[in-house]
């Protein structure tokens, strides 16, 4: 018997996203998508590029540049002439931001059908947003978190669904439940501190499948694979041996030849994609996703699976939002 819990069992690493939207075009068809994290040559921008030839009743651009929001706009509108866009400002990194976005979100008399949590950074040095959290966790998660529950999704009447855009750097660090902040910067190291957002939107997933899936919501993680975006061509080599050094300290297995691992935009965002849309997911809850299907056994740490470390995780972020959210 298949282990496969997607539609299609011989997508893979290789897999394009275009192929992914022509196999799931029918329930692409009329759904309202917003997608964090659009600018030009990112995962979201390709992502779009890729579902919108397939009829969707609405694209939301989120982004917190409103120049980069539009050019995206006009090169997904380019290749699809018919699809209708919108744009939203979305600056993660501020609750006040985030809540005025969502505000407007809830003004619009489309319900979501499906939110894609993409958007993400990675702080070379130790900052502090204008909430004072630090800035990876306040943005990657705190503001996904806060933006998610206020324009929550349960209005729309056609199953749906959060994805949050992961990566397997979630190994590179548990939630450091005592010290977010790395004792105020004292101790910051860009690349756990990368991990411990990551670890978050893994947790984020398994709270919101445990808490909402009952109500017909369906949440998925994903990571997309290792890909040239803008974000990772922005990495020095200093940072690059950094990271390879902690990889090494923590005893994880890298491929022989790292460059071997990459993909194209297309391959990267077809999870994307698969976990969005494929209808077979609805059984499958919380799925951490990876190269079109379900990660392989030891891909995911136990402790980003966690449903007591999930529950604390969003206690945690309620205090940090001051607002509990309760459905």
């Amino acid at each position: 018997m298949s282990s496969c819990i997607t539609s299609n069992p011989s997508f893979g690493f290789e897999t394009l996203a275009e192929e992914v939207a022509a196999a799931l075009s029918s329930s692409i068809a009329g759904k309202t998508v917003l997608v964090t994290g659009v600018s030009p040559g990112s995962l979201g921008a390709y992502f779009f590029t890729a579902i919108a030839p397939h009829n969707p009743k609405l694209l939301i651009l989120a982004g917190r540049n409103p120049s980069k929001l539009s050019e995206t706009a006009k090169d997904v509108q380019r290749a699809s002439p018919h699809v209708e866009l919108r744009t939203l400002q979305l600056d993660l990194s501020s609750q006040t931001q985030v809540r005025k976005a969502a505000a407007e979100v809830l003004e619009w008399p489309e319900p979501i059908d499906v939110l894609v949590n993409n958007a993400g950074i990675i702080a070379k040095t130790y900052q502090k947003t204008v909430d004072g959290l630090e800035m990876d966790f306040g943005t990657n998660h705190i503001g996904h978190f806060l933006f998610t529950n206020l324009i929550m999704l349960l209005q729309s009447k056609s199953g749906p669904r959060v994805i949050n855009i992961t990566s397997r750097e979630h190994r590179l660090n548990d939630i450091r439940w005592e010290d977010l902040d790395f004792k105020d910067g004292k101790v910051y190291d860009q690349w756990r501190a990368y991990g411990q957002t990551k670890t978050a939107n893994v947790l984020f997933t398994v709270a919101l499948a445990e808490q909402l899936g009952p109500q017909g919501l369906r949440a998925f993680s994903v990571h997309p694979g290792s890909i040239m975006t803008n974000m990772v061509q922005g990495v020095s080599p200093d940072e690059i041996a950094a990271f390879q050094a902690l990889n090494k300290e923590l005893g994880v297995k890298e491929a022989a030849d790292p460059a071997s691992e990459f993909k194209t935009l297309s391959q990267g965002t077809s999870t994307h994609v698969v976990a969005a849309f494929d209808p077979a997911l609805d059984q499958h809850n919380g799925a951490y996703l990876q190269d079109c299907q379900r990660a392989p056994e030891g891909e995911v740490e136990p402790y980003a699976v966690k449903r007591d470390s999930a529950a604390r995780l969003w206690k945690l972020s309620e205090e940090l939002v001051a607002q509990k959210f309760e459905y």
